[in-house]
């Protein structure tokens, strides 16, 4: 398989230990898929961060918000028969998953694009209501005139949606609630009209007809979605063929809308791919990979809380340079740069 990425030799840029937890009772577990914007002349990451409790023998504790907004831990003895706990992500008791962390976006900056902070005065994202009492998690930024667009996957008992939030300065924000139901997930929206309209991806999944593939989805007011189309699906047998989703907001180009979406295998292992939508009708896919611009293969893609990842949902466009920040092993934070030009010559019409 081909690889194009010429990574930062900083990274990881960001891990667990650089961050301190949200309470003292948890523990961040690990940094995952940032979304990322330009700011008052600085590189911005929305970085998911994924807590938990510290383990003891015997038992399992997980965290969720309850009805008052407050962490709330819940203790289950691991034998415990109704309790099934064979993923390190997500565990099913009564019938019903819970996730084994609580994921929050933590907004840090930097003048460089490399050493980030966290700047004093920029409060973090936490769920809200009963509709992300599981956490919210892999924020994808959009900004469309003087609005940032926020679409992030909210997670409950409920289920998985996408929900958002708009923002003009990151300290005052407007929630819009849930806007596509469960199950959906990985929802871009583009950062210009077409023809008038809001246009976004996105995944809904289906667990028997169906699958795990992108959409779009057009909008008159950016919140409310519909003439939703399935416009790219797995393939069987490659290192998409397991489910596939979008990255960040779709990037504009002379020869179309470019993509950079992720796509995993029947073996879990994450790889990131494009394809290219017309420009004027972007439910038209008019080339994609066929072999990934980048797989997992330093250590800390192939090692972490999940290995062999490496996962998308925000970028930097700056000309022809593509810079793309990435979740590696779902426990990393780190950076890449492409070159747009050479993504297109690697798509098959």
């Amino acid at each position: 398989m081909s690889d194009i990425a010429r990574r930062f030799p900083e990274n990881p840029l960001l891990m667990p230990k650089d961050l301190t937890a949200s309470t003292p009772e948890l523990q961040i577990i690990s940094l995952l898929n940032p979304g990322v914007f330009v700011f008052e002349n600085k590189t911005w990451l929305l970085v998911r961060v994924a807590e938990s409790i510290t383990q003891e023998e015997g038992v399992i504790f997980f965290p969720v918000i309850n009805s008052s907004g407050k962490v709330e831990i819940i203790k289950i003895p691991l034998n415990d028969p109704d309790l099934i706990a064979n993923d390190a992500r997500v565990v099913n008791y009564k019938g019903l998953d819970y996730l084994t962390t609580l994921s929050h976006l933590r907004i840090l900056c930097s003048d460089d694009g490399i050493q980030f902070y966290e700047p004093e005065d920029y409060k973090p994202l936490i769920g809200i209501g009963i509709l992300e009492q599981f956490g919210i998690e892999d924020c994808r930024v959009s900004k469309i005139e003087d609005t940032y667009y926020l679409t992030y996957t909210a997670v409950s008992e409920n289920g998985v949606g996408v929900g958002m939030r708009t923002t003009k300065d990151w300290k005052n924000f407007e929630t819009k609630g849930m806007i596509l139901p469960p199950h959906n997930k990985d929802c871009a929206i583009f950062e210009e009209l077409i023809n008038g309209k809001y246009y976004a991806l996105h995944r809904p999944s289906s667990p028997q007809i169906g699958g795990n593939f992108i959409w779009l989805a057009e909008s008159n007011d950016g919140i409310h979605w519909g003439n939703h189309q399935c416009i790219l699906k797995t393939r069987h047998g490659m290192w998409d063929g397991a489910r596939v989703g979008a990255g960040a907001a779709p990037i504009k180009t002379e020869k179309g809308w470019l993509e950079i979406y992720h796509g995993a295998n029947a073996e879990h292992q994450y790889c990131l791919g494009a394809f290219l939508m017309d420009l004027n009708d972007p439910s038209k896919v008019i080339a994609r990979s066929v072999e990934p611009i980048m797989l997992p293969q330093e250590n800390y893609e192939l090692s972490g809380f999940f290995g062999y990842v490496v996962f998308t949902n925000g970028h930097v466009v700056d000309g022809d340079k593509l810079t793309i920040y990435y979740g590696a092993a779902d426990e990393f934070v780190c950076g890449a740069v492409f070159s747009i030009k050479e993504i297109l010559s690697t798509l098959d019409i």
